[in-house]
């Protein structure tokens, strides 16, 4: 594929995210170490792109390595509850300018808009303020932690008239009291409860961290919350801090809340966050209360989808050739399974009550995940459901994926053992080799 082609197509893949996210809301948090990589610019052009788009963005920022290296130059030596930082009155001033420091450099980036762009010239507004209401985190394990605390409340509305204005809002790790005094946050928090408060559509947060990958070191591409809390095990968040454990935590509890989607993107990835939201597959790990993939009873509104994944195995002679009425008829008939409302996998189980057989017919899986298993996903789940209907045997017609089915179980039988409704449709020209496997509950 020519670049031109492969423009084409991207642009194309990206158009239905591009309308989804218009006008919603996105939360992002990050660390004081993805400001300070360098390819923090990078990624303030990006988050210019997604404004420029109208997506609503919040963003919370972390300083804690801008605060150490404060700390050291003034020969401060910070003390720590676990992973909580202490803050008392020596050190808030460190930790106020660093913080000041990051958000003047954010406002800087965005208001340069995109250079060398068309866009070059378009005004970001960015606002900012008091918008985190601060209370004591107290005394942990006897240890008082003076001016390190948690949140007590968001100005949500307020926030939500500046982002329905068009700008983007900056939030830093600070909270304030109705006393005057400045307390020391944890990102983390602050973005999961601003991303809670304001209802947000995403949470995303910057993180790379071993508690994301599996066992071979790649990355885990999705989680449920259950299965987040299975992998977190004891490490959850008891401290509100800046760990990935607690990042992961406080994720779990966003979707919890009614936060959609939670989203962990490797701030290394040059581009990751636009891949990670026009995507289909993206390139973090999706944090969600229900399964990414769902496998259902498929609609009228999946015809075109199921049509688009079959036509190229018909013109193979893979399939038998299927109008668009011919599905639309079998409707009923078909299982889908669906990514991001794309079918990505379909089945029909025709059903042949009298002789307690169920025909799986038209398996077909998108190339791109053929190699993942959702085949073998789609099949457990079409067994499944033809025992809860009753049936006994499971039949299958094939001309090319007969060692597919032998290894489910499936044995060759004679045309002559099926069903007389079937025997009267088989096509002998095709010649397919029928298989059945007896149905065990």
């Amino acid at each position: 594929m020519d670049d031109k082609n492969a423009f084409v197509e991207c642009f194309r893949g990206a158009a239905p995210y591009i309308h989804a996210h218009t006008r919603k809301t996105f939360v992002l948090q990050m660390g004081g170490d993805v400001v300070a990589s360098d390819g923090f610019s990078n990624l303030i052009h990006d988050l210019a792109l997604l404004n420029s788009l109208a997506i609503k963005l919040v963003i919370v920022f972390g300083a804690r390595p801008q605060i150490d290296k404060i700390l050291k130059e003034r020969n401060i030596t910070s003390e720590y509850c676990g992973a909580l930082r202490v803050t008392d009155e020596t050190s808030i001033s460190s930790v106020t300018q660093a913080v000041g420091d990051v958000k003047i450099k954010i406002e800087a980036l965005l208001s340069m808009g995109l250079p060398n762009s068309p866009m070059a010239d378009s005004a970001i507004k960015v606002a900012s303020g008091n918008y985190v209401t601060g209370r004591p985190y107290g005394v942990l394990d006897g240890v008082d932690l003076n001016l390190t605390g948690r949140v007590r409340s968001i100005e949500k509305e307020t926030i939500n008239t500046r982002l329905e204005a068009g700008e983007i809002v900056l939030i830093t790790p600070l909270g304030y009291s109705t006393t005057g005094e400045v307390f020391n946050l944890s990102s983390i928090e602050v973005a999961t409860q601003v991303a809670i408060d304001l209802a947000a559509d995403k949470l995303i947060m910057f993180n790379n961290s071993q508690i994301l990958k599996d066992d071979n070191g790649e990355t885990i591409r999705q989680f449920t919350c259950n299965e987040a809390k299975a992998r977190l095990g004891d490490e959850g968040a008891k401290n509100i801090d800046e760990t990935p454990a607690t990042a992961l935590a406080q994720g779990i509890k966003a979707c919890e809340s009614g936060v959609k989607r939670v989203h962990y993107v490797d701030q290394n990835i040059d581009g990751g966050l636009l891949h990670e939201l026009f995507t289909l597959d993206g390139v973090g790990t999706l944090l969600t209360s229900a399964p990414y993939d769902t496998i259902r009873q498929a609609t009228v509104n999946d015809i075109a989808g199921i049509y688009e994944l079959i036509e190229p195995l018909e013109q193979q002679g893979i399939l038998v050739v299927r109008t668009l009425d011919k599905i639309e008829v079998d409707i009923d008939d078909y299982i889908v399974l669906v990514r991001d409302g794309t079918v990505i996998a379909c089945a029909a189980l025709h059903d042949y009550p009298k002789e307690k057989v169920m025909e799986l017919a038209c398996v077909a899986v998108h190339p791109d995940y053929q190699n993942q298993s959702m085949g073998e996903m789609l099949y457990k789940s079409i067994e499944a459901l033809a025992l809860h209907n009753g049936a006994k045997t499971l039949l299958a017609l094939t001309t090319q994926a007969e060692h597919w089915f032998i290894e489910r179980g499936f044995v060759e039988t004679e045309i002559s053992s099926l069903p007389l409704e079937k025997q009267e449709i088989y096509n002998y020209q095709r010649n397919s080799k029928a298989l059945v496997k007896k149905l065990k509950a």
